[in-house]
């Protein structure tokens, strides 16, 4: 027998299914581990394309690859001085969610 007395429980406040979507379409960009590295190295300091694949072990192409995924959603800005190109972190929300992944995970370990 149903209860027809009962009041529905009350939901908290929301956030909009399109938001929603939107996040998850960014938190995919940034579910891989070169672009999490990518976003650890930013966090410090502005990188050049050549530094950032080298700390991920990669080829220069596939670095520029990763970065302009980020940088399509918002993530990270370009910086130009003459012929070289820098990129920095444009999200501020980075800096929290990489704390709680290395929270979660395991702090960064000093390369040797």
């Amino acid at each position: 027998m149903v209860d027809t007395k009962r009041k529905p429980a009350r939901l908290p406040k929301l956030t909009s299914l399109e938001s929603l979507g939107r996040a998850a379409e960014c938190l995919k960009t940034l579910a891989h581990p070169h672009r999490l590295r990518i976003v650890q190295m930013l966090l410090a300091g502005r990188y050049a394309v050549g530094e950032l694949a080298a700390a991920c072990g990669i080829p220069s192409h596939m670095a520029s690859e990763h970065l302009r995924l980020m940088q399509r959603c918002g993530f990270l800005a370009v910086e130009k001085e003459g012929r070289c190109v820098y990129y920095t972190i444009a999200e501020p929300h980075l800096a929290s969610i990489m704390a709680c992944i290395e929270d979660r995970f395991g702090g960064p370990k000093f390369l040797s």
